[in-house]
């Protein structure tokens, strides 16, 4: 199982088996479970589409892990379906509490549960959670596919451009010096995640100099995770109300990345996805991010 934030399309989680557990996001007065499909938005799920919506509009956005209590009922759930095991993949413990929740109501399940902090958040989740996922299919223990999320995780970089660093600042994800700086410089920041927390990299002068960077970034990282005996690696694309340059990113990674002789890009693409509703509350409309993770 993983969370709502590592960014899985509906279809693969339904092919691979995945239980995924929502976060909350809380527009005004209104909380809302993350939604994890187009249904799931049309009943009244937190959609990216509404997040942007409510933070160009100025509104009050936040978000909520699911309690112990929460994930402790998706436990028992599990066991009363006949699970005997069970792999619990989550979001950096750095930046949300879920795998904090995940660990207390793991004390209390009724089987065992192994919680893995990939330290990383988004796609690059989500890539932890499909890597503990075929270990598993491939007669892996449990032990052994949440080994296989952790290697995924720490071999993975992410890379991410926001319009502003407001959104982060609110969250409390970035410290408000930081922000100040980049608001007074009227610059287009760049972040990265490190040992789980999402930090500056680098500033540049325009949107166009910003997703130049992250492509060079990406290409550099997945050439130089290759050595002499080349790669398999997955490369994933994620954005918040900017579907035109995260797809033209994507155009280009796979351009670049499939004329080299040295690099298997899994499935033979670039994933290009829209970001969810409880990560999208905190970069802000018009993030791009890119993730690169070896497989």
């Amino acid at each position: 199982m993983t969370d709502s934030t590592a960014s899985l399309p509906s279809a693969l989680v339904r092919d691979r088996g995945l239980v995924v557990v929502p976060l909350q996001v809380v527009i005004g007065d209104e909380i809302l479970d993350e939604a994890l499909s187009e249904e799931e938005g049309a009943e009244g799920g937190a959609t990216p589409a509404r997040v942007a919506e409510a933070l160009r509009g100025h509104q009050a956005v936040s978000t909520s892990r699911p309690n112990p209590a929460a994930m402790g009922r998706v436990y028992a759930d599990l066991a009363a379906d006949g699970a005997t095991e069970i792999v619990a993949v989550h979001l950096s413990g750095e930046v949300s509490g879920t795998v904090e929740s995940a660990r207390v109501a793991a004390r209390e399940a009724s089987v065992p549960v192994h919680v893995v902090d990939t330290r990383q958040v988004g796609v690059a989740t989500g890539y932890a959670a499909l890597s503990a996922a075929q270990t598993l299919d491939a007669g892996g223990s449990a032990e052994e596919a949440a080994d296989a999320a952790r290697r995924r995780a720490a071999s993975a970089t992410s890379y991410f451009y926001v319009d502003t660093l407001e959104f982060l600042r609110r969250g409390g994800r970035i410290g408000a010096g930081a922000a100040l700086l980049g608001s007074a410089l009227a610059v287009k920041p760049l972040l990265s995640i490190t040992d789980g927390v999402v930090g500056p990299l680098e500033r540049v002068r325009t949107t166009t100099k910003a997703l130049a960077r992250l492509e060079e970034l990406a290409v550099r990282d997945v050439l130089s995770a290759g050595g002499e005996g080349g790669v398999a690696v997955e490369v994933g694309v994620a954005h918040l109300a900017n579907p035109e340059r995260a797809e033209r990113l994507a155009a280009h990674l796979l351009e670049r990345l499939t004329g080299e002789a040295d690099v298997e890009l899994v499935g033979g693409e670039v994933r290009c996805v829209e970001l969810g509703a409880v990560l999208g509350a905190h970069v802000g409309p018009g993030m791009v991010a890119v993730c690169v993770s070896p497989v």
